[in-house]
Formats: C-alpha cells, structure tokens, sequence
C-alpha cells in the first residue's frame, strides 16, 4: 500500500512533533519555576553548628524562607570532611528540594584524596551559587625566631624537617595550603594533622608545632593575646580585615609571586535538577546573600560575600580542581 505521505511531508511531520516536544518541555519547565517551591527545603551544611559554613546558611535562612515562601531547614553534617553530607545531595532527586553547603574540601580537593568517592563533584552535583570565600591566615608560634613568610621560609630551607606545621585536618585547605608553598619553594616540614582548630592551635602556641594555616577568625584571638603571631595572608590581595598584614606573595620570595589560596563554599543541588529550578534557587541565594543585615552579618565572621552564577561557580570547582591535583599528589595526602 502506498504511503499516504510523501518523504518531504513526513520529514515536516517529524520536525512539526520536534517543536510541539521542545514547546512542551519549555512549557513544563516554565510551569516548574512558577510552582516551585512547594514545600519545605532541606539545606544540609556540611559542616558543624558555629562553623564558617553554619553561620553563612543561619545568616541566609530568614531572607531565603521571605524570598521563596517556604521554610528552609538547615541539617549539619560534618562527618567524612563533608564527603558524607555532599554525598547525600548528589543521590537526592532532582527536584531542588535537597540542597548542600560544601566547600573546596568536598569538591575540589576529595577526588584525589578519596579512593573511592561515592560521587563526581561536576558530574553529580549542579552548582548553583558560590557564597563567601576568604583566605587562610599563616601564623607561628610566638617565640618562633621568625616575623615574615620570607624568614619562614629561609628556616625551613635551612633545616628540612627540623619544624612541624599543625594542620585542621588531612587533606583541609589548612593542609594543602603550607603544602602548596613547600611545593613551590622547594622546602620541607612535618605535617601534623589535627583533628580541628582547637587542638592545632593549641600545639602550634605551646611550641609542638611552629606554623599552621587557617581561617582568620580562628587565628586572630590568638594573635591578641599574644599566642601567636601573623606571617602572612593567602589571597592576592590584601585581606580588608587584616590590613596591616603582607600577603603571601609580598614576601619576596620569587616562587610564590602570584600565589593565592582561598578557602571558599557554595550551594549545590543533585545534577539533573530544570535549569528554571536552579534559577529560581540561584536568584533568592543572590538576593539574601546581598542583603545589608546578612553581609553585615558574614563580614562580621570574616567572610566575603560572592555570589554570582552556577557557570561561575562550576568554573571555580574546576579550576580549583585543576590547580589543587598536582599539589595534592605531590603530599601523598590520602584518606580512607
């Protein structure tokens, strides 16, 4: 029997189903953003009650429940140095009800830390916004016979392995971070991993340690009381809160011109997620995270609000992924 459509009609047909099948996607896209959020959001914070990250989602929360219309309910799950937390969301639904907190840990530096991550940071995960980043503070003891990075660094270029370096954790970005200057300099001290700030810093003032890294709030009391003492800033640029302390790469030493190291976080949701969903969830972290009370709120802590797109911060997720690799292969840092 011949056909009732010639081969020119039958390709129009088939173009004509392709189009109503995009127009009924977009449609159902556009019905998805209008409609969501229906419900409450589950926001799990990969890290414990009063850390950096804890405060970011606290200080966000109230704004976020007015700009979506839904309460937003906030789970710490520190276990596995975030791992166990970002896990979780990557197996979610894609539906944008299950969001996670994470961090450069997580994200960037557990692919070659882990071996064998239950998830690919980029391939499981949809970033959605980045929200603060800061850098790391390197301070040592106080009676260390040492007042800059430069001189530091001549101490333990004079004596590979005579001194000790406390860290918050294998594998945290107050590890790689002094790991990250050894590799450039071409220097050599004992890693000492602790397991958080508290008992790091303690070693690092009585003299058990002679350096760690770590985030400013963390150093700075210390440093008051005269416990500790400033070397230097990981960012490129001059740290606002600490302006009278030289960065990294104004120690003059000519390897680490150009060296920047930040600790940084963001908001992810399981990959998959309609890209309208992501918006929406994008648009209201922008919203809250640029409101006056909530900046004030993160400066306060030390943190510098970001922002920005899922592109933007996919981008950094990668290229922190990228620079990060070598550095930690180098350390031979591996947890299992």
């Amino acid at each position: 029997m011949q056909s009732l459509h010639t081969r020119p009609q039958r390709q129009l047909l088939r173009l004509l189903h392709a189009l109503m099948s995009l127009g009924t996607g977009l449609c159902l896209s556009s019905v998805q953003a209008q409609s969501f959020p229906s419900k409450q959001i589950r926001w799990i914070v990969v890290a414990p009650a009063g850390s950096s990250l804890d405060v970011i989602a606290r200080a966000m929360q109230d704004k976020l429940k007015d700009n979506l219309g839904q309460a937003i309910v906030i789970e710490n799950k520190p276990q596995a140095g975030g791992t166990l937390g970002t896990n979780e969301v990557a197996k979610s639904a894609p539906d944008g009800y299950t969001w996670v907190m994470s961090y450069n840990g997580p994200l960037s530096f557990a692919p070659y830390l882990y071996p064998k991550l239950p998830y690919q940071p980029l391939k499981d995960l949809q970033p959605v916004m980045t929200t603060t980043s800061q850098p790391n503070v390197i301070a040592a003891n106080a009676q260390l016979s040492v007042s800059n990075m430069r001189e530091a660094i001549a101490l333990m270029k004079t004596s590979p392995g005579k001194y000790n370096f406390a860290s918050v954790g294998n594998g945290s970005s107050s590890h790689l971070t002094m790991e990250y200057i050894k590799a450039v300099t071409n220097t050599y001290a004992v890693h000492i991993p602790f397991n958080g700030s508290p008992p790091a810093m303690m070693a690092t003032m009585s003299g058990e340690t002679q350096f760690m890294a770590s985030v400013p709030t963390v150093i700075a009391p210390q440093v008051k009381q005269g416990r500790l003492k400033y070397l230097a800033v990981t960012s490129a640029q001059r740290y606002p809160l600490l302006p009278d302390v030289p960065t990294v790469a104004e120690s003059g030493v000519p390897e680490l011109k150009g060296f920047e190291a930040l600790a940084w976080n963001g908001v992810l949701v399981a990959a998959g997620t309609p890209r309208s969903i992501v918006d929406r969830i994008n648009s209201a972290l922008n919203s809250a995270l640029h409101d006056t009370a909530v900046k004030e709120r993160l400066k306060s802590a030390g943190l510098d609000p970001v922002g920005g797109t899922p592109e933007q911060f996919a981008k950094l997720i990668h290229d922190e992924s990228t620079k990060w690799a070598p550095i930690i292969k180098r350390s031979g840092a591996r947890i299992d």
